[in-house]
């Protein structure tokens, strides 16, 4: 009955693990596991880092309204060696030779400005914007993603802990229960076939153990992974019931407009649209202006110094250029296309996933009440077992299955608790809300748009904004 006791007494300890709410006792919290995976998840860090290089397509997109200067120089050496011919009365040629070396030096400088492109700036410009649009959407749904693994691999943790230790007391119950069938065996109260069963047990109850063991140990490895540090004395998890949805409409309607993958879709058709507008543009007609100046010296024998300036407007009309500007624009109408089935595929899918996590967040808890009255029957039937088999009335087999369905009863509670939070997590995941913000975690939230602002109006300098 001893045994009984602390077996149970250590599964309950166990479960506790799942079950109940945050211990300011204990060292870590998911909360703190999730701020940690938000600033130091390296995948997420290096989406981070992609989003900073789609910004810079904004400036070199912006680069078609500014000017381009260039200056230009030369200078050398050159041997003349001439003899021109000039009239000097109708019936006599004059012969003048020419003979020298000079050293010619020119120096000029160029400014052209495109006037008018058939709008392919204002197009480029508003298709980069899109694109980093698309590519902070696309961060969105990595840190998301990011959350959901961590709030998924921090429960999973205390899991397979919490089987560790229910398997452990199951151990040390049987490892007790085969010595009492000994000792009753002993003095003839029971047969070689119960101490048999007894050891049956207690084998297959250590091949259990070291399953958990190593199960716990691969879940290590993965919480240091996805979260960075080692797992010590985890908290409890509890459900982010308080930031979804009532119903499941309403869960749907919220994925289907604030999805991360729905919005960088709309964003990808708004970039393919854009290019179709700048590929038409290629057949209008390109109007620049361009301003020149230049100095030189000793370009010939009998010129020592010249100066020139112009300023030229320059009209060009594209009349066929191969087919290849055709065939250009009708590809970009394909692509916009596509984009748009890409969309309702995108729609169709999170539609989807939405009512799938809402399943299995209501199944979760219909689990997790029945886990909980399965364990309160399986103790009952396991003492009312053992007393039974006192009288004669069991034989120790109906105790041995009566203890295993007692310990698969705890391990099907702790699973499904460990379900019943990440569903939760699974369901703010899909409707696009499981965010650092949503969640009110205790972190700096980072911001895309400051590097943004940062880069898109520079005009030169080849250092990013954190110094490299």
């Amino acid at each position: 009955m001893r045994g009984v006791k602390a077996f149970a007494g250590a599964a309950a300890a166990a479960l506790l693990l799942g079950c109940m709410g945050s211990t300011p006792v204990l060292a870590d919290t998911i909360e703190a596991a999730l701020v940690r995976a938000y600033q130091n998840n390296p995948q997420l860090n290096a989406q981070r880092a992609q989003v900073r290089v789609t910004d810079e397509n904004v400036p070199q997109a912006l680069s078609g309204y500014r000017p381009r200067v260039a200056i230009t120089a030369s200078a050398g050496v050159q041997y003349t060696d001439t003899l021109s011919t000039q009239g000097g009365t109708p019936d006599v040629l004059v012969k003048t030779p020419i003979v020298g070396a000079n050293a010619p030096r020119s120096v000029g400088g160029t400014v052209t400005q495109t006037l008018f492109n058939g709008q392919q700036t204002a197009n480029r410009t508003r298709a980069a914007e899109s694109q980093v649009s698309g590519a902070r959407e696309a961060l969105r749904a990595l840190e998301q993603t990011v959350l959901l693994s961590a709030a998924t691999i921090y429960m999973d943790y205390l899991r397979d802990s919490a089987i560790v230790e229910v398997q452990k007391s199951n151990v040390r119950v049987l490892e007790q229960t085969l010595k009492q069938t000994r000792d009753r065996f002993n003095v003839g109260e029971v047969t070689r076939t119960d101490v048999a069963q007894s050891e049956a047990q207690l084998a297959a109850g250590k091949t259990q153990l070291l399953t958990a063991e190593a199960n716990l140990t691969t879940t290590r490895s993965n919480f240091r992974r996805i979260i960075g540090n080692e797992p010590q004395a985890l908290a409890p998890g509890s459900p982010v019931d308080r930031f979804l949805p009532t119903t499941l409409p309403a869960a749907v309607e919220l994925g289907l407009t604030q999805n991360p993958n729905v919005t960088a879709a709309m964003f990808g058709i708004d970039v393919s649209y854009l290019q179709v507008k700048v590929a038409e543009g290629a057949l209008l007609p390109t109007v620049t202006l361009q301003a020149s100046v230049q100095q030189s010296y000793e370009q010939s024998l009998i010129q020592f110094r010249s100066f020139g300036a112009s300023a030229i407007t320059q009209l060009s009309v594209p009349i066929y250029q191969g087919g290849s500007e055709y065939s250009l624009i009708r590809q970009s109408k394909e692509t916009a296309a596509q984009q748009r089935l890409v969309l309702d595929q995108t729609r169709d899918q999170t539609r989807a996933n939405v009512v799938t996590a809402w399943g299995q967040l209501v199944a979760g808890k219909a689990q997790v009440a029945s886990a909980q009255a399965q364990v309160q029957a399986s103790e009952i039937a396991l003492n009312g077992v053992r007393e039974e088999a006192k009288a004669g009335q069991r034989t120790t087999l109906d105790v041995l299955n009566a203890q295993q369905a007692l310990v698969n009863a705890r391990v099907a509670l702790v699973t499904a608790q460990h379900d019943r939070v990440v569903a939760s997590y699974s369901v703010l995941n899909t409707v696009g809300r499981l965010s650092p913000q949503v969640l009110n975690l205790p972190t700096t939230v980072y911001d895309p748009s400051v590097h943004y602002h940062q880069v898109r109006d520079s005009w030169a300098g080849v250092r990013t904004p954190d110094g490299r």
